[in-house]
């Protein structure tokens, strides 16, 4: 790897970092998802970086994919509000790109530190720790996975088994290749092959004091309130093809010039309506984005998240580090 391209990696590595170490001294009593949320996003920009992704922020039983929309509603179909409480047991997720090299990177952070889940907190923090040991060049997949289960499963946690980490490639956060958190073992077809040298992986674990193991979605596909350009199309061409009218491709070609193929918020990209449509109330400005996104689903120019939760209800747990696997084993980029 070059140089200087090694240099946007690190640089955004400790631009993570900086962030996710900041954000956890404003997980109080008190304080909303959206606050906290905005304050990285700021915080990143201001320190050299662009989101990676939106912020995210998961309590207890929640275990990713949320941020907050421009109206700052509720999360959908779960029954706890916005509002940071003693004892939460709170994940946050910040990523970092600069000229599209990513770093990401979590932490679970108990809010008053009442010692309600050190023990799991522990058990996850040692889960990303023992995967990351094994991030050597031609380690087997299935090694990985192993060895990220073990220390929850000695604590009496659960690994969440459909969750996992990732490949990270410019402008790609999720890049073809997936990162086993569990004991798949060596003939799942989904952990096939082994730790490549100059590749680079966010490493991730999730635990859980749930018996299945397993996350669900909750609410309708766009409850994260993020979304992201497939790349299956773009809007030249489904202008061409009349998929797209005037104003519907202007919207898209926005979208591709800001963000290209990383994820963004809703609250991101919704003020773009502000100047086509000056005179609009609000609720005319939300039928017309619910409208636009609809549309942009239709053709495969847009995706969308689920907000993700434990599937019996069980508190996640969550730890991430972004590694770069060199001859002699993994570097961790997210350091500050």
């Amino acid at each position: 790897m070059e140089e200087s391209t090694l240099k946007y990696w690190k640089d955004a590595g400790h631009v993570a970092r900086r962030t996710l170490e900041a954000m956890k001294l404003e997980l109080t009593p008190g304080k909303t998802f959206h606050e906290v949320i905005e304050s990285a996003e700021r915080y990143i920009h201001r320190h050299g970086g662009k989101p990676a992704f939106p912020g995210t922020i998961a309590v207890n039983d929640l275990a990713a994919h949320f941020t907050t929309d421009h109206a700052v509603n509720q999360v959908e179909g779960w029954d706890g509000d916005m509002v940071l409480q003693k004892g939460d047991c709170v994940k946050i997720d910040f990523g970092v790109h600069i000229k599209g090299h990513i770093a990401d990177n979590a932490l679970t952070f108990e809010v008053g530190n009442g010692n309600e889940h050190t023990e799991q907190i522990k058990a996850a923090k040692e889960a990303r720790d023992a995967a990351i040991e094994m991030m050597h060049p031609g380690t087997p997949w299935y090694k990985v996975g192993q060895a990220a289960a073990q220390p929850s499963l000695d604590a009496g946690f659960q690994p969440i088994r459909n969750l996992c980490g990732h490949q990270l490639k410019p402008w790609e956060l999720h890049a073809g290749v997936s990162v086993p958190s569990y004991a798949c073992g060596p003939d799942n077809q989904g952990f096939k092959g082994v730790v490549e040298e100059g590749g680079i992986y966010a490493i991730e674990p999730f635990n859980t004091t749930g018996s299945s193991g397993m996350i669900k979605n909750l609410g309708n596909p766009n409850s994260s309130n993020i979304y992201r350009i497939t790349g299956m199309t773009t809007s030249r061409k489904a202008r061409a093809k009349g998929q797209l009218k005037p104003l519907g491709a202007q919207m898209a070609r926005n979208l591709e010039e800001r963000y290209s193929t990383l994820p963004f918020a809703e609250r991101w990209a919704y003020p773009m309506l502000e100047k086509p449509f000056p005179d609009a109330d609000e609720a005319s400005r939300q039928s017309k984005w619910r409208a636009l996104v609809k549309k942009l689903i239709s053709i495969r120019f847009l995706e969308t998240y689920h907000v993700l939760a434990c599937k019996d209800g069980g508190n996640i747990c969550q730890f991430e580090h972004t590694v770069l696997v060199t001859d002699g084993g993994p570097e961790i980029l997210t350091v500050e």
